[in-house]
């Protein structure tokens, strides 16, 4: 494979974008994670951020599932969580992220001691102050966490249908795929999906096709966190683009974790070669070494796009989005607007 054209890289830092699968605890940055393990000694997670790297450096996707998880127990209190919150969106701000679904695993916080009410209030500040001060819209998606079981995922859809706080949009499901079936959970998705949420689970990153059906037809899918492995199913990729159900593909991600053995055998081309409604995320971005514009010039080189493609590509996750139409159409139109001026 070859690099992107350096004046692509630079349209890409520019081009306004939406972001859909990122998810809370895993957009800490260094600098955080570092302060945060400093704050709470013996948690195991190196406070030099040096280390980090190597720390962050996955074997497999339940190493991973494991690293991910000593970062949660640092996030301790409501604090931490208004910390945390509003800092990934200062992040997202500087990448030209202009509207993010952040996904959160209250049951994580909840769980170790944080109060539901507490958790809720402060990632409602941290959005409110967010928007207000850096311009960016978030949006919540709620998921169970897979490894905890059914009762992670009562208490998640307890949270979310009884304390509904105003930024939540969407129910999903995340952690490991194997040995996690996804019939367990439909109750669980009927009672979202009837006070209005969107279903967004994970499924097909670390397993087959039969995963992703099982997420359209036991749990109602409207959009699919990675899916990467529908690309070995003809019928399921056009099921998936006849009925605009979006995919949310983070190549470095499926990397980091061996879903995908290498870039050059990824299978975004495939995926949008077959019509599937294809978005460009970073999953949780400083524990793969990446950020949103990194992985949007990864795919230009995978899919050998040009600003046009690029562009569209942003556009895709616009649409693809639960944001309102007033969101939809403001960064849409300045999709459009900036990528005329960079026109060749």
């Amino acid at each position: 494979m070859t690099s992107p054209r350096p004046d692509l890289v630079d349209f890409i830092a520019g081009l306004p974008k939406a972001e859909l699968h990122v998810h809370h605890v895993g957009s800490a940055s260094p600098r955080i994670v570092s302060e945060l393990a400093a704050r709470h000694p013996g948690s195991g997670v190196p406070a030099d951020v040096d280390k980090l790297a190597d720390y962050f450096t996955f074997q497999n996707f339940a190493h991973f599932i494991e690293v991910y998880l000593s970062v949660v127990d640092l996030i301790r209190d409501a604090e931490d969580v208004r910390t945390l919150t509003y800092e990934v969106a200062r992040e997202m701000t500087a990448q030209q992220i202009r509207y993010a679904e952040l996904t959160i695993t209250p049951y994580s916080s909840v769980h170790r001691g944080i109060a539901a009410e507490a958790f809720l209030e402060a990632i409602e500040d941290a959005r409110l102050a967010a928007e207000r001060e850096f311009g960016i819209v978030l949006r919540w998606c709620f998921d169970i966490p897979g490894e905890a079981g059914l009762p992670a995922a009562a208490e998640t859809a307890r949270i979310a249908t009884q304390l509904t706080p105003d930024g939540l949009i969407s129910f999903g499901l995340g952690g490991p795929e194997i040995g996690v079936p996804r019939a367990q959970f439909t109750p669980y998705f009927d009672a979202a999906r009837a006070i209005g949420l969107h279903s967004v689970p994970h499924a097909g990153e670390t397993t087959g096709p039969d995963t992703v059906w099982d997420a359209i037809r036991l749990l109602g899918a409207e959009r699919i966190g990675h899916g990467t492995s529908a690309a070995q199913d003809q019928r399921l990729l056009d099921y998936l683009a006849r009925h605009q159900i979006a995919l949310e593909v983070c190549p470095t991600s499926n990397i980091a974790t061996r879903a995908v053995p290498e870039l050059a055998q990824h299978p975004l081309a495939q995926l949008v070669a077959a019509g599937v409604l294809v978005t460009i995320n970073s999953d949780d971005p400083p524990m793969f070494s990446t950020d949103l514009n990194r992985e949007y010039a990864i795919a230009a080189d995978l899919l050998n796009l040009d600003r046009a493609g690029v562009a569209a590509l942003a556009a895709n996750a616009v649409h693809a989005s639960f944001a309102p139409d007033a969101v939809k159409s403001r960064v849409l139109a300045e999709i459009e607007a900036y990528t005329a001026t960079c026109a060749d």
